[in-house]
């Protein structure tokens, strides 16, 4: 295509929104002539699915929930005013609580004040409030966070003594907030056994150093109760853990780290208003999702490769493979008919992708379209005025980067779209937040799913559970196999024998761990004996 057509392109296909300051270029994705007219009865229907959704619909049937994150940023949208009233309540909790740490009216028992906050989660506890406070954190200087932030998102020991140990002595003035909806999520009960433990070999309280974000009643809700945690806030069972970020979840680190919690939610209000418009060429979620569908066939065909031109959103597409992926990678249709939908993710920035994975992005497989995100601001700090060469300065190569880089794709027939923003800041980050939000929930209609539930994730609960209970057997037969057993012998001693490899594998993991031995035999046929 020509310069003089591409630049025609570009302009009827440029989706301004002045009001929040975001713009997206779609005019590299190579869609035909007629595909919005071929669309606008399936995006029409999706619309209407979204307006029901924000007034209160059953739009999970499986669980029978509502779906309200949207309300969050506007709460006279919810159905009940006392919803509402309750979101507006917690924010202020929230705030108040954050203040009183801050003042040191809440303080540890051993510590002056809190210094330190260490988030306790996993997935979207944990996910949302990684890339925001990476996103929005300034670790040091005269603009330095009230509390620096740490995260236990895991169930790795090692992952988690290595955390206890930065913190060290200033464990004393480290604020615990513990994230579950039901309080049973394996991976945040045992990083929170474990921190409780480090709190404890210091001769410290873990309730007076802990906050609990729950579902009411749960048996997290009634640990924090029984043991005088510092507070608890609410997860409501409306707000899945993936779009949770601006709610309790999300808000309570963010203000304690001291956080514009106000600016991310006015950012989000803001692009839930752009994104309501039944106005297609003027709604950038529909837009977004309209070209995931082009790109993948509306099949998953292809996937997406986020390329966030800033250091600061270097976890956006981390964050945005839990939100894309869990919520579009479902088996089934809204029918029961098998479909396997879902788009994967994956990312780095620039101009870092450069030097990493650009060269088969442009040469190699064509399985994929790009998501760029410009940032026009250099940051406003004394490097991005500094010229490292004759007018030229750091930023200047940067958004060069992403030009060649968008300009090299296209050229060899990769599609690509661009997100800008004009800075990172608390209000854009809700902004982005809200744009992806609305384009999964539109997309996910478009193809007919279930957007909001996610029976993968409960599966792999269940199995690894039974894993547990498979150890269990292990170990008490080991106990008394006094001249050793191997993995065949002991799944046939416990009456298991269908599952051989998964009891070897959990023997390998005893011996690695010195909880058990080799007496004999070799590879998948040695034996063991308990150590």
């Amino acid at each position: 295509m020509n310069p003089a057509a591409l630049w025609d392109r570009y302009r009827r296909h440029l989706c301004r929104c002045d009001s929040v300051g975001v713009t997206l270029d779609i005019s590299r994705m190579t869609f035909p002539d007629d595909f919005f007219s071929r669309m606008a009865g399936p995006m029409g229907a999706a619309y209407a699915a979204m307006d029901e959704l924000e007034k209160g619909a059953i739009a999970n049937p499986d669980e029978k929930r509502m779906v309200g994150h949207y309300w969050l940023r506007k709460p006279e949208l919810a159905p009940q005013p006392a919803i509402a009233k309750e979101i507006r309540d917690t924010v202020e909790r929230i705030k108040r609580f954050a203040g009183a740490v801050h003042g040191g009216k809440v303080k540890p028992s051993h510590a002056e004040r809190f210094t330190q906050v260490l988030v306790i989660g996993i997935g979207g506890s944990a996910l949302g409030p990684q890339f925001v406070a990476d996103a929005l954190g300034e670790p040091t200087g005269d603009r330095a966070d009230k509390m620096a932030v740490s995260f236990l998102d895991n169930t790795d020991p090692d992952g988690i003594d290595r955390e206890l140990r930065k913190s060290g002595p200033r464990l004393a003035a480290t604020l615990s907030i513990v994230i579950s909806k039901s309080g049973g999520t394996p991976e945040t009960r045992n990083g929170m056994i474990l921190a409780k433990r480090g709190y404890e070999s210091m001769g410290l309280a873990f309730g007076r150093h802990a906050v609990a974000v729950t579902g009411a009643g749960s048996q997290l809700d009634k640990l924090a109760e029984s043991e005088g945690w510092l507070d608890r806030f609410p997860m409501w069972d409306w707000v899945g853990g993936r779009t949770s970020e601006l709610a309790a979840v999300g808000l309570i680190p963010a203000a304690l780290q001291g956080l514009d919690i106000g600016g991310m939610l006015s950012g989000a209000a803001a692009m839930d208003e752009v994104t309501r418009r039944h106005d297609t060429p003027r709604n950038p979620a529909a837009l977004l999702a309209l070209m995931w569908h082009h790109a993948t066939g509306g099949r998953g065909e292809k996937d997406m490769v986020v390329l966030p031109y800033s250091d600061r959103l270097l976890l956006f597409s981390r964050y945005l493979q839990q939100l894309v992926m869990e919520s579009l990678g479902k088996a089934d249709d809204l029918k029961g008919k098998r479909v396997e939908q879902g788009i994967a993710v994956y990312g780095n920035k620039g101009s870092t992708d450069q030097h990493a994975y650009v060269q088969q992005l442009r040469e190699g497989v064509n399985n994929f379209f790009a998501v760029f995100v410009r940032v026009l601001g250099d940051g406003g700090g004394a490097s991005g005025a500094l010229e490292v060469e004759p007018s030229v300065t750091a930023g200047d190569y940067l958004d060069g980067f992403w030009q060649g880089t968008r300009r090299a794709l296209y050229e060899n027939g990769r599609q690509s779209m661009t997100i800008t923003i004009p800075r990172v800041d608390a209000f854009h980050v809700g902004a982005l937040i809200a744009l992806f939000e609305r384009a999964v929930g539109l997309y996910a209609s478009l193809v007919g799913i279930n957007a909001y539930h996610q029976p993968g994730v409960e599966a792999g609960k269940r199995a690894a559970a039974s894993v547990l209970e498979v150890q269990n057997g292990v170990l008490d037969h080991l106990a008394e196999a006094k001249e050793g057993l191997d993995a065949a012998g002991l799944a046939a001693a416990m009456g298991r024998g269908d599952e051989v490899e998964t009891v070897y594998h959990i023997l390998c993991h005893l011996e690695a761990n010195g909880r058990a031995s080799r007496v004999g035999g070799d590879g998948a046929d040695a034996r063991f004996k308990v150590r």
